[in-house]
């Protein structure tokens, strides 16, 4: 736990905001792809864990510096370079039109991302939209009404750390993908999971059969049933300057 005042005190020289990821358990807010350039620059961020906490702090707006959403799109942690952003816009320009054709209204644009640098790709929301955590706690309202959310529609953004694929109908089923897995690691919740894992198993299959098959080639046995060919352990994300915030009393 830490308290308003000592988030300030730690502050960095050169940082001009308060930090902050809602979420709806600690383990949910430390794996936010939304942490990982922030963590890496050793910025803390405020987990905001409890219901009441992020409307708290929308209402409170600002302690001696401004609070910004860390999930929401246009995050500024100081590397913003304009010239930069406008020559990658012109060399993968095509490459965000054709997604965004091939997502529709899902999104409501297709960004280059400047806070990734392990993700593809993650989904954020728009400045005055709800974020992934406030959407699901307006759905478990008894008003809550999904249709009512379209406006609230967020952003795809795309990390240039990953190659992007030819218009091809792999590629497109693999944009499918990207969105989908996205929209469960930004927080938001899949209109039909049934439909996305039957994704995920599919290209499941498709990857461990090629695997088994070149173990075959080059005479290996079978992997045993139930586990995978060259299995590694999966690191998730988080750091030491990622807090927890309680809410202020």
């Amino acid at each position: 736990m830490i308290s308003l005042d000592e988030y300030v005190d730690n502050m960095k020289p050169d940082q001009k905001h308060i930090y902050y990821v809602a979420a709806d358990s600690v383990t949910s807010a430390r794996n936010a792809p939304f942490l990982e350039k922030l963590l890496e620059k050793d910025l803390e961020v405020l987990f905001l864990v409890d219901p009441i906490d992020e409307v708290a702090i929308q209402n409170l707006k600002s302690f001696k510096e401004d609070f910004v959403d860390i999930s929401k799109e246009d995050l500024d942690i100081g590397e913003k370079d304009e010239e930069k952003e406008k020559l990658l816009k012109q060399e993968f320009g095509h490459t965000w039109e054709w997604i965004k054709k091939r997502l529709g209204d899902k999104v409501a644009s297709v960004q280059i991302s400047n806070q990734l640098s392990s993700s593809p790709c993650v989904l954020v929301s728009g400045k005055f939209g709800w974020s992934a955590n406030m959407e699901r706690l307006m759905k478990a309202q008894t008003v809550g009404d999904a249709a009512n959310l379209d406006f609230m529609r967020a952003s795809l953004n795309v990390s240039l750390n990953h190659p992007h694929s030819p218009n091809d109908e792999d590629a497109l089923r693999a944009i499918d993908l990207l969105y989908d897995t996205a929209l469960v690691s930004s927080g938001f919740t899949p209109e039909n999971p049934a439909e996305l894992g039957g994704k995920i198993y599919e290209m499941m299959g498709v990857a461990l059969s090629g695997k088994w098959s070149a173990y075959e080639q080059f005479g290996h046995q079978h992997t045993p049933t139930g586990s995978f060919p060259d299995a590694r352990n999966w690191e998730s994300g988080g750091g030491s300057r990622a807090r927890e915030a309680g809410s202020q009393k």
